[in-house]
């Protein structure tokens, strides 16, 4: 019998409408887990590196995690895995909400897409019964829209649906697939789908998971129960509020955005405003904020409700998702809050990342005031910043006039339109839309987070480590003081010596040899969560959090059956890291592409940055071209993968980190 796991993945052929429940290789828990783990294992082995993101052999998985539909709290996470459009290498763009859970319920741990269909479709699983259905009535609906009406049509209002709204229908680099509240945004995986020509995947089920251990596990759970509570009357202090709790509230629960509005640059990723944040300002915003939330939503077991549904004027009722409250206005220059509940609700059903289009958008005003787009791109456009971004959002989405050549990204559209066009892509790596925060002295951890990690966004470089070094001694005294959540109380000695300024300060504080261990362990956990299906707000993602080393494998262990220790789990994560490093390696990824953005820090150093790079590089076991060495990939029993990396010329044996 399989615990946590169903031990099967449904497997769909669009082009033939082939389907079939496939038993999995119980091993693969040991050597991967689930999740992301074993969906990097299954591009490996089934997808060449010739292969790209329009191709029929790209495969599309979505995939829960190992704990997904267990007690456990906040593992409700479905990973999304293919070939990106954007970046040419393996994308793996996550969502809450409820989806993960009810595949698990309904008997299978993934949904393999290969091939494509010659018509528009979509999925309707229900425990046993899948069907492959007609979707050409649904041709241009919005995403949200959608998944009313084939809850409508299948008469199952607790139906789960993933869905695509226009973008992902024609294609725009950025579509995201969107899912109630939630989205997996990053990389294009709608643009896949559409490509796919899957209008949307509806699941519902009703089976049973097991645990090998239910006693042990529900013991577990109640320390970790106990523990929220505390965290939840006990914020942190010290830090600004967003880093205070658990979970991902800030956008709705929290008003007070003057570190967002006077950190990250608005545009282009261009200008910070550092008094932006007035009285005015903070009045105005609560107020609007305040009347267009109606109530706070959670995705599935989670105890933290970091959503809201949102009812904004004559805008209809919608969930809102991360930071789209923000990055629109912020990208228009628009000060009014009004804004981004009004555009977010259109973005939404055109199923666009809320990180990467308005940059985009950003980028194309940027280039019209700049000469480079003339009044024939923008003919018809109105003149006021509102009506402007909404008019270039139609256009991207639509693929139509500039539009069409907007959609495939800052990067790739630069190059397109030419005539100095590239030097405003200022704000990509890995041919991606960032963050868009600009900031002043390099930071050793920030540096090789946002260079090296495999996600490709902000989102890995967040983690348990705090961002930056408390005023005085004493205060970092009280937070170590109680830190129960290091791997290594070592950690406490970095932390306690970190200054704001002086010796002990950035760029070379902490040392590069302090930064390959913070930096390694962050990593881990996120591969942790990703692997078994935690929202990283109760993990990975945030100072002190429920779930950690020490508790990991525990739960694993309890549900599973299968016993692992610390060491044991590192190994996994490890395991699948490396082999996602070698995928991409594979697909051409080195050294030279692991450069943030030169504007990202105001003071810059270039060799130190290349040391860090070196030394970390060294750390992780890969030569210096960021390629895992035979010697790594023999202790994680990758034997296979050093094979095939040494016979297509990519690594040679023996091959070490000095520059070649």
């Amino acid at each position: 019998m399989r615990y946590a796991e169903t031990g099967y993945n449904l497997e769909i052929d669009l082009a033939t409408g082939k389907i079939e429940r496939v038993e999995t290789d119980p091993n693969l828990l040991g050597l991967h887990l689930g999740g992301l783990g074993t969906n990097v294992k299954l591009m490996w082995d089934r997808v060449p590196p010739e292969t790209k993101a329009f191709d029929p052999e790209n495969l599309l998985i979505f995939s829960n995690g190992l704990l997904c539909g267990t007690p456990a709290f906040s593992m409700n996470r479905t990973v999304v895995s293919f070939v990106s459009p954007q970046s040419d290498l393996l994308a793996y763009p996550m969502m809450g909400g409820f989806w993960a859970t009810e595949l698990k319920f309904a008997g299978y741990d993934k949904v393999i897409f290969r091939n494509k269909s010659p018509q528009l479709v979509y999925i309707w699983i229900n425990n046993d019964r899948v069907e492959i259905r007609d979707a050409t009535h649904l041709k241009g609906k919005g995403a949200v829209e959608t998944q009313e009406l084939i809850r409508e049509e299948l008469n199952e209002p607790r139906a789960q649906i993933a869905a695509i709204g226009l973008a992902g229908e024609n294609r725009v680099f950025t579509a995201s697939i969107e899912q109630a509240r939630s989205s997996a945004s990053r990389l294009g995986g709608g643009a896949v789908m559409g490509d796919k020509n899957i209008k949307a995947v509806a699941v519902r089920g009703t089976k049973d998971v097991s645990l090998a251990r239910g006693a042990e596990f529900m013991a577990h759970m109640k320390d970790i129960t106990k523990y929220i509570h505390y965290r939840n009357t006990n914020p942190l202090p010290g830090v600004m509020t967003i880093l205070s709790g658990i979970g991902s509230p800030q956008e709705m629960k929290h008003t007070d955005e003057k570190w967002h509005t006077e950190s990250f640059a608005w545009g282009n990723a261009r200008q910070r405003r550092k008094d932006f944040w007035t009285k005015d300002i903070e009045t105005s915003w609560k107020e609007t904020q305040d009347n267009a939330i109606k109530r706070f939503v959670s995705c599935f077991n989670c105890p933290q409700q970091c959503g809201g549904l949102i009812t904004h004027g004559d805008v209809s009722s919608y969930m809102m998702k991360c930071f789209s409250k923000l990055t629109y206005l912020m990208g228009a220059y628009v000060d009014n809050l009004d804004f981004g509940f009004r555009i977010g609700k259109r973005a939404f059903e055109y199923g666009v990342d809320s990180f990467s289009t308005p940059q985009i958008l950003a980028f194309a005003v940027e280039l019209y005031e700049a000469g480079i787009l003339t009044d024939k791109d923008f003919e018809g456009c109105p003149t006021d910043k509102e009506g402007r971004f909404i008019w270039l959002l139609d256009r991207v989405v639509r693929r139509e006039g500039i539009g069409d050549i907007l959609a495939d990204g800052t990067y790739w559209a630069a190059r397109k339109i030419g005539n100095g066009a590239e030097a405003y892509d200022h704000n990509t790596i890995k041919k991606h839309e960032q963050m868009n925060i600009k900031l002043g002295m390099l930071d050793p951890l920030y540096y090789l987070m946002y260079a090296t990690n495999e996600k490709i966004s902000i989102t890995q470089i967040e983690g348990n480590w705090p961002q930056g070094p408390f005023p005085s001694r004493e205060d970092r005294e009280a937070f170590v003081a109680d830190w129960p959540q290091l791997p290594d109380d070592k950690f406490k000695q970095y932390f306690l010596d970190w200054n704001p300024r002086g010796e002990n300060s950035n760029p070379y504080y902490p040392t590069p040899d302090m930064c390959c261990e913070i930096v390694d362990w962050m990593e881990m956990l996120h591969n942790i969560d990703d692997a078994i299906g935690l929202c990283a707000g109760m993990g990975s993602f945030c100072l002190k959090p429920p779930y950690h080393i020490h508790n990991y494998p525990k739960l694993i262990s309890a549900a599973t059956g299968m016993d692992i220790d610390e060491a044991g789990l590192k190994k996994i994560v490890s395991r699948s890291r490396n082999l996602h490093r070698a995928f991409n390696n594979r697909r051409g990824m080195t050294r030279a592409d692991e450069k943030p953005p030169e504007d990202h820090w105001k003071h810059r150093f270039p060799e130190y940055e290349e040391q860090l790079l070196t030394t970390y590089y060294t750390y992780k076991g890969w030569n210096h071209d960021g390629i895992p060495t035979r010697e790594r990939l023999m202790e994680l029993d990758l034997g296979y993968v050093a094979d095939d990396l040494e016979k297509r010329g990519i690594l040679k044996d023996g091959q070490d980190n000095k520059e070649n």
